[in-house]
C-alpha cells in the first residue's frame, strides 16, 4: 500500500469518485433516476482524471489495480452510452458497485513506477492492452445480461424488461472481436518492440504472462470460429468466453498480483 505517495489531487479525486460510485450503487433504488445518473457521470469523469494522472502523469504508475481500474472505466463508459440507446438496460447498481471497488483498490495499490530504461510510449501499450480487458469485460457483463433475458425469456416474464435477447447476443459478439483485434495487435507490438519498450534485454520472454495471453487469444479465436462456421450460441458461446476472458484476466492481472503482493517484487 502506498498511500502516502499519492498527491492530495489524486487522493481528492480518488475518494470523490469513489464516494459518487457507492452513493449511486447503495442509493440506487431511493435516488431519482437523473439524480442516480449524475452521480455515475461525476464518479466516471474523477476516474478518468485519476487514471490519466497515474498513466500519464509526471511519475507514471501502473500494477494490477490499475489495470482493473481501467477495465472498470471503460465497462462504465460503454454502459453509459449504451443506456443512452436502449434506456431500459438494468444493473447500474452494479458497475457503480464495480467502479467503486477498483478506485478503492487502486487507490490503495497504485503499482509500480515505470523504470527509467522505458519507453516513454510504455504507458500508451498498456492502455492500448488495457483497452482489450475493457471490451472483454463488457463482453461479460453482455453475456451476463444474455443468460437473464434467457431465463425471463423461459420463465415468461415481462419481454420487455430489458434489451432484446438477439440485440444483446449481436453486441456481445461485436465487442469480443474489437476485443480480439486489440489484444492481437497488443500481443503483435509486445513480440515485435518488446525491447524498444521495456529497455534493452527485456525483448520477448515465455512467462505466465505470455502463456496465459497466448491461451485467451486462442480461446476467443476458437470462439470467434465457432460463431462465424458453426453457429456457436447460448450458453456454449458464453462458457467460451468466460474461460477467454479469465484466462485473459491471469495473465496482466493475475501475474502482477503475485509479484506485488504475493511475492512483493517491483517486476
Amino acid at each position: 500500500m502506498i498511500l502516502a505517495s499519492a498527491s492530495p489531487l489524486g487522493l481528492t479525486l480518488a475518494v470523490g469518485a469513489a464516494l459518487a460510485y457507492s452513493i449511486s450503487a447503495i442509493g440506487a433504488t431511493r435516488l431519482g433516476k437523473q439524480a442516480a445518473k449524475t452521480a455515475v457521470v461525476l464518479a466516471w469523469l474523477a476516474h478518468g482524471l485519476l487514471l490519466g494522472m497515474g498513466l500519464f502523469g509526471a511519475e507514471p504508475r501502473f500494477g494490477f489495480a490499475p489495470a482493473l481500474s481501467v477495465t472498470a472505466w471503460l465497462i462504465a463508459a460503454v454502459y453509459a452510452i449504451e443506456s443512452h440507446v436502449y434506456p431500459l438496460l438494468e444493473t447500474r447498481w452494479a458497475l457503480s458497485a464495480l467502479g467503486a471497488f477498483a478506485v478503492v483498490l487502486a487507490m490503495l495499490f497504485p503499482g509500480n513506477a515505470l523504470h527509467a530504461t522505458a519507453s516513454p510510449w510504455l504507458p500508451l501499450h498498456w492502455a492500448l492492452g488495457i483497452a482489450s480487458y475493457g471490451l472483454f469485460g463488457a463482453a461479460v457483463v453482455h453475456a451476463w445480461f444474455m443468460t437473464r433475458a434467457e431465463e425471463r425469456f423461459r420463465v415468461a416474464a415481462d419481454p420487455h424488461s430489458g434489451m432484446p435477447l438477439l440485440t444483446i447476443e449481436r453486441l456481445t459478439f461485436r465487442f469480443v472481436a474489437a476485443g480480439f483485434l486489440l489484444l492481437t495487435a497488443t500481443l503483435l507490438v509486445g513480440a515485435l518492440f518488446g525491447t524498444q519498450l521495456y529497455g534493452a534485454g527485456t525483448g520477448l520472454k515465455w512467462s505466465h504472462k505470455t502463456a496465459f495471453s497466448v491461451l485467451s487469444w486462442l480461446t476467443f479465436a476458437v470462439l470467434l470460429t465457432g460463431r462465424a462456421r458453426f453457429g456457436w450460441r447460448g450458453k456454449r458461446a458464453v462458457r467460451v468466453l468466460y474461460i477467454g476472458a479469465s484466462l485473459l484476466l491471469l495473465a496482466y492481472v493475475g501475474s502482477r498480483f503475485v509479484m506485488e503482493i504475493v511475492l512483493g517484487r517491483s517486476a
